[in-house]
């Protein structure tokens, strides 16, 4: 009895089988019936004399074996549900990343779908606006000739007066109070639909910014330049691959497609920052400033030249725009004023302040009012001779300090709202090596500076993408990014990380690509407008 108690326990172990199971034949057909053994047992043979002493250890080894066949039956059909279980975990996590992988397709499907309905919408509200300017155009001529109308109705009255019957007078003021009350009617028609215009401007911008949020999820957008050689061509380690458009490619201006969608955000209320990252000769500066020819223009020119001409065709619409440049150098982290045209001696010191409405302002600063295109042209070669620049080991006209442009925007739109945003464009100075550039003395000392203040950028720019992890976000670390911090946090953003074709720049053409790659991970967050 004993030693059936003992391996009693084993058999609720063999009932915990999952549902669904199914004993393997093998295990079930060597596992031997209870009851049969049961009545083993019990027909034993019948009860032995007390001196039978050997027959009753035949007895009991017989229980024995009978008892050790069942424990290795228990235990077979045990290690049988223990490989079942096995099996069924293996099915189940099969069955989880299938799941899974169907719920990122699904996701995937919804957001494709839903940027589809967008577009949609979009396309619908412009095909409303050009039938709304029709419809107003149509409705100010016909104002214009009730106008003309009652004009010459009241002329006619005043030379009729003393002449005219009072019978014709009272038709004439019946008919001039009729005509006043149409042209009454015609100018609330004209103001609603001044006002759907507005709507449908509204929905245009906000249907704009939507399709910018869906596409890039928040990203700074990156882009990559590679200068040409001198000799023309590109370096046999450069490799541009046919079949994969986002390898490394020589970007012609088919990139300022994408430049453009920032300067509608930023006419659109959005501060938009735009800079050019890479080593020291690798093109940062043509790819900002370009050349006086149209083709060769770079992003500053190309940029203003979209904003005046957005704001003239705006302008048909009842918006108002004022235009505000200024442009600063940071050298060795001292600002200096390059629309300064004074005296050396007497330039005035700069610090950066935030006002009560938390905007960035630097002092004694040049903040230019500008209404043509030409006038911020004229500024830009104003800053260019004002640009420190000084020659290295690795360039001839190497720029020694960080240069911002910024262009201030404030929008009216008559009795509707005012909208204030900064279009903020860098060109940022070259990294480089001591080994590379030999840079001594006071280039030395710029080299410091500049490598400080960029790697110093790269730092905020992994703050931000971290901020639900970090609430300090080191703005203050380098002048740069503190100047910028209106227009790095949670706003439109773009990169162009230029880099050289010549072997011996491989490993600075590594460093940049791989900061681009770093800074292109980045999930900044949605944009907001600026409105005030």
């Amino acid at each position: 009895k004993r030693m059936r108690k003992e391996q009693e326990p084993h058999k609720p172990q063999a009932a915990t089988t999952i549902v669904g199971y199914k004993r393997p034949a093998a295990a079930a057909a060597r596992r031997p019936i209870r009851g049969a053994g049961a009545a083993t047992v019990a027909a034993g043979p019948s009860r032995r004399k007390p001196w039978d002493l050997k027959g009753k250890v035949n007895d009991m080894e017989g229980k024995i074996r009978n008892y050790q066949t069942k424990y290795r039956s228990v235990n077979e059909e045990n290690e049988a549900l223990k490989d079942s279980v096995a099996q069924n975990q293996t099915k189940v996590s099969e069955l989880e990343q299938e799941v899974e992988g169907r719920k990122r397709k699904i996701e995937y499907e919804a957001q494709l779908q839903m940027l589809s309905g967008v577009q949609n919408q979009l396309e619908e509200t412009r095909r409303e606006k050009n039938v709304l300017q029709k419809e107003l155009s149509n409705l100010e001529q016909k104002y214009k000739v009730m106008e003309t109308l009652r004009d010459s109705q009241e002329t006619e009255l005043q030379t009729l007066k003393l002449s005219v019957q009072e019978s014709t007078m009272t038709r004439l003021q019946a008919n001039l109070r009729d005509r006043e009350e149409e042209i009454s009617s015609l100018k609330e028609t004209v103001a609603e639909q001044r006002d759907e215009l507005h709507a449908g401007e509204m929905e245009r911008r906000r249907l704009h910014n939507t399709i910018q949020e869906l596409k890039f999820q928040g990203n700074i957008r990156v882009f990559c330049r590679v200068r040409p050689l001198e000799d023309g061509g590109l370096s046999k380690h450069i490799q541009l691959a046919a079949s994969d458009n986002k390898s490394i490619m020589l970007a012609k201006t088919e990139e300022f497609d994408e430049i453009s969608l920032l300067v509608q955000s930023a006419l659109d209320g959005y501060n938009v920052c735009c800079f050019a990252y890479g080593q020291t000769g690798s093109g940062k500066t043509y790819t900002m400033e370009g050349e006086e020819v149209d083709d060769m223009r770079g992003v500053i020119p190309r940029a203003v030249q979209q904003i005046f001409r957005a704001g003239e065709k705006l302008s048909s619409q009842g918006w108002e725009f004022t235009f505000t440049a200024s442009f600063v150098e940071i050298y060795n982290e001292t600002l200096r004023d390059l629309l300064y045209s004074g005296k050396a001696s007497k330039r005035p010191e700069h610090e950066i302040r935030k006002t009560a409405s938390n905007d960035v302002t630097v002092t004694n600063l040049t903040y230019q009012k500008v209404s043509t295109e030409d006038e911020v042209l004229g500024l830009i070669a104003l800053a260019k001779e004002n640009r420190s620049t000084a020659q290295t080991a690795l360039n001839d006209r190497s720029s020694r300090s960080h240069s911002v442009f910024q262009l201030q925007i404030e929008g009216v739109n008559a009795g509707r709202d005012i909208k204030c945003k900064t279009l903020c464009l860098v060109d940022l100075a070259g990294s480089e090596r001591m080994v590379k550039s030999q840079s001594q003395g006071e280039r030395f000392k710029e080299m410091t500076s500049i490598n400080s203040s960029l790697s110093n950028l790269g730092i905020v720019i992994t703050s931000l993408a971290n901020k639900f992890q970090e609430s300090h976000v080191p703005y203050r670390n380098s002048k740069l990014t503190y100047l910028l911090q209106n227009c790095l946090g949670g706003n439109s953003k773009l990169m162009f990380v230029n880099i050289s074709p010549e072997l011996n720049s491989f490993g600075e053409t590594l460093n940049s690509l791989r900061f681009a790659s770093k800074v292109n991970d980045c999930v900044i967050g949605t944009a907001s407008s600026n409105k005030k």
